[in-house]
């Protein structure tokens, strides 16, 4: 065994092969170093940064399970190991190493805490919610961030009186916490009430005038008729002063665009959405239109008639699936079927499109080796998942808009599947996508030319699946809608096997909670002031009609 002295020259010798970008070398002497003895943990860690730094990420999680093995109470390793497992798509190895910790330390309560954050993004709603109160027993510290954590957990679970409980909760603990603020906000905006979203909205900004999200939603909840209105200077001083934080300043351009599209500023509207999208482009990946040609033509080729029959379960189960592009309709569909006392809105459920990662990965390619058991077990799943979430609906929407690109999957793993597919003007849609901030994996959102490409993609995958099962497919087109809203309900409801009711054209004043961008148009109740929404802005974008 070496001295300690002849230790610490040979472990600086590699640090110092390291620092010069000498990886392999340094990784080598190491490797020669990490053998079983007191100094074992200081070269492992030196290991796993020398992995981190050359992105060997499953090199990393190996040393990161000797670092384990060698300190088995480490939270720091497991807390590491889990964040990587996750990057590497198995959170559920991940959660296995921190159920292991907690058997040996069931007192850690950051290690449940920990856990409830991995349940949570596992979508195993329940046993994060258990995680969450054991970490509560134990005493952990900050309880108000565990309540409004429980709070957010509830809201995703459509909970609206728990969530608001838990918010309240973690208020009384600390009534200036701004995360319970901000998320009881928005939980009185998902339900309509909007004089209490802006009045918390308002009180947060009172603390803090550079918390740019609440300035942001408040825009969001407000209506505005006067072309004057102070808020918009508000917005205007405010996306100069957050140019420290592009996505937050993002954020305010979009707000600033809908005030000012809302009092018929459209010129200056689209110019704040612009620039709104022109800080998107900088944060999300190039919108590449041969390469999702391509994957368009693979989703055809994979999932074509022939082998939709030939893996069909024996599933009696019907699930109805809302889908279409973005800011389609697709909420408000939703919202006025939710009226109906047999329909449930699930609203954007994540749960086909984790059980696709988790199960079918690399997709679609792995398709063609699937057997029509396997899909049997990922739809029980996911029926399982839904049942969870929602134990006493006996119709459950599923209204995440980017299932369309599944429904070849969905039509096999569930034969009886009802699909209600909403279509919207071109130019409109193209529009409303550019004047949302929607998530990252969006590429195609930042740009007016690159939505209309997706858009065309998008109408050639539906015509696919409608030539593969048009009879189970039915169309809502948004127009029609809200130009003739009972016959469409009508058709619908026969579509879906149930009878007329006339609360679903009463909607608006339901009270279930909306969690979508489309949030307030919904509460308005139908009009048509969104349909050829583009002419207003046609003199402004003299391009936009070739789109």
């Amino acid at each position: 065994m070496a001295s300690t002295a002849e230790f610490e020259s040979a472990f600086r010798a590699a640090q110092n092969l390291h620092k010069k970008g000498k990886l392999a070398e340094a990784e080598q002497a190491y490797r020669q170093l990490a053998g079983t003895g007191d100094h074992r943990e200081t070269v492992l860690q030196a290991l796993f940064d020398l992995y981190l730094q050359s992105r060997h990420p499953q090199q990393a999680v190996e040393t990161l399970v000797a670092l384990i093995e060698e300190v088995p109470d480490s939270l720091t390793y497991h807390a590491h190991l889990a964040n990587l497992l996750q990057t590497l798509g198995q959170p559920e190895v991940a959660i296995g190493y921190y159920e292991r910790l907690l058997e040996r330390q069931p007192g850690l309560a950051d290690g449940h805490f920990s856990l409830a954050l991995m349940y949570k993004q596992s979508l195993r709603y329940q046993d994060a919610l258990r995680a969450y109160e054991k970490a509560l027993e134990l005493g952990i510290d900050n309880v108000q961030e565990v309540y409004s954590n429980i709070g957010v957990l509830y809201s995703q679970m459509r909970n609206v009186p728990k969530a608001r409980e838990m918010y309240e909760r973690a208020l009384a603990v600390d009534g200036d916490y701004v995360p319970a603020l901000f998320n009881l906000a928005g939980l009185h905006e998902e339900v309509g009430a909007r004089e209490l979203a802006t009045d918390i909205y308002e009180r947060i900004l009172a603390a803090n005038p550079r918390h740019w999200d609440s300035l942001a939603r408040l825009a969001q909840a407000t209506k505005l008729t006067d072309p004057e209105d102070p808020l918009i200077d508000r917005l205007k001083r405010a996306v100069e002063e957050a140019d420290d934080d592009r996505f937050a300043q993002e954020g305010t351009y979009f707000a600033l665009g809908k005030v000012l599209d809302q009092v018929a500023r459209f010129d200056e509207a689209f110019a704040a959405y612009s620039a709104a999208n022109a800080l998107g482009k900088q944060r999300n990946r190039p919108y590449d239109r041969p390469v999702t040609a391509q994957a368009f033509d693979q989703l055809i080729d994979l999932f074509d008639h022939d082998w939709i029959g030939h893996n069909a379960t024996e599933s009696t189960a019907s699930p109805i699936f809302v889908c279409g592009m973005f800011r389609s309709g697709s909420t408000l569909i939703e919202q006025m079927l939710s009226a109906h006392p047999e329909i449930t809105s699930g609203g954007e459920l994540d749960f086909l499109p984790w059980l696709i990662a988790r199960n079918l990965g690399p997709y679609p390619q792995r398709i063609s080796q699937v057997s029509s058991s396997e899909l049997q077990r990922i739809g029980d799943e996911y029926l399982s998942m839904s049942r969870e979430q929602f134990p006493d609906a006996v119709n459950i929407t599923d209204k995440r808009p980017d299932n369309f690109l599944h429904l070849g999957l969905v039509k096999a793993m569930f034969p009886q599947a009802r699909i209600v597919y909403t279509s919207r003007d071109r130019l409109d849609t193209c529009l409303s996508v550019f004047f949302q901030q929607l998530g990252g994996n969006l590429s195609y959102a930042s740009d007016l030319g690159d939505t209309a490409d997706y858009y065309d993609q998008h109408v050639r995958l539906m015509s696919h699946w409608k030539a593969c099962f048009g009879d189970d497919i039915f169309t809502v087109d948004y127009d029609e809608l809200v130009r003739s809203p009972e016959p469409v309900l009508r058709g619908l409801l026969e579509f879906l096997g149930l009878d007329w009711d006339d609360r679903c054209l009463a909607f608006e004043s339901s009270g279930d909670s909306v969690k979508t961008a489309s949030l307030w148009q919904v509460r308005e109740g139908l009009h048509k002031s969104s349909s050829g929404r583009w002419r207003n802005y046609a003199a402004v974008i003299p391009e936009l009609e070739s789109l």
